[in-house]
């Protein structure tokens, strides 16, 4: 997927598809390419989260900008919108985390965490990933956090799916989670939220690399 998205990014930025054009059929890209429709259909997902694309039900994907966009759409919020979101939540989240949480939670993110060291496909990781923020939230004892991680749970799971094909998170984030773990069980706030505000920033560090690349 990376390969192909690199290729159709790379066409467009280099002007050999214009905005407005229309791009190749899937089936075509598929044959061209040497792979699966299903990774075509991949690739073109995070050329659109790029703002490159767009894809027009029934009538193909075609070239919405000449270069990728410096804030990205996953599903109905865009990364500024998360990224905003998720410092104001999910930071002081896991300080309160560290204050309340129950023996079952911390079990509960244990196993999460374990999951995703062993998990091997990608959808799959991605869906724990997901879980495993909104059990931190549902650990501060405040259902209304839970909520709002809820809320937004597509998006993250499709801004967590792009960048581990494109900026190679996963291991990283791994490691990120089992220290926030860490820092809830041991009751610490500050260490908590260090480790949450720690884990974000890499998040938007990644983004930008893989959107100025």
């Amino acid at each position: 997927m990376e390969a192909v998205l690199g290729e159709i990014r790379g066409a467009i930025e280099r002007g050999e598809y214009h905005v407005g054009d229309k791009l190749p059929a899937e089936a075509a890209m598929a044959q061209a390419f040497g792979v699966s429709r299903s990774v075509i259909r991949e690739a073109l997902r995070a050329s659109a989260a790029l703002g490159l694309t767009v894809s027009r039900t029934g009538k193909g994907t075609y070239v919405q900008a000449a270069g990728a966009a410096q804030n990205p759409i996953f599903g109905s919020y865009s990364a500024r919108d998360l990224l905003e979101v998720r410092r104001h939540v999910e930071i002081p989240v896991a300080g309160y985390a560290a204050l309340r949480h129950g023996a079952d939670d911390l079990d509960r993110l244990a196993s999460l965490t374990e999951r995703m060291r062993q998990e091997t496909d990608d959808t799959a990781w991605v869906a724990l990933d997901t879980l495993f923020h909104i059990s931190v939230a549902r650990a501060s004892g405040n259902p209304v956090f839970a909520k709002v991680i809820e809320e937004i749970r597509d998006a993250l799971r499709q801004q967590s799916f792009f960048l581990n094909k494109l900026a190679d998170r996963r291991e990283r984030s791994n490691r990120e989670h089992e220290v926030i773990v860490e820092a809830i069980g041991s009751g610490a706030v500050e260490a908590a939220e260090g480790a949450m505000t720690a884990h974000l920033e890499l998040v938007e560090k990644s983004l930008s690399a893989v959107v100025s690349a």
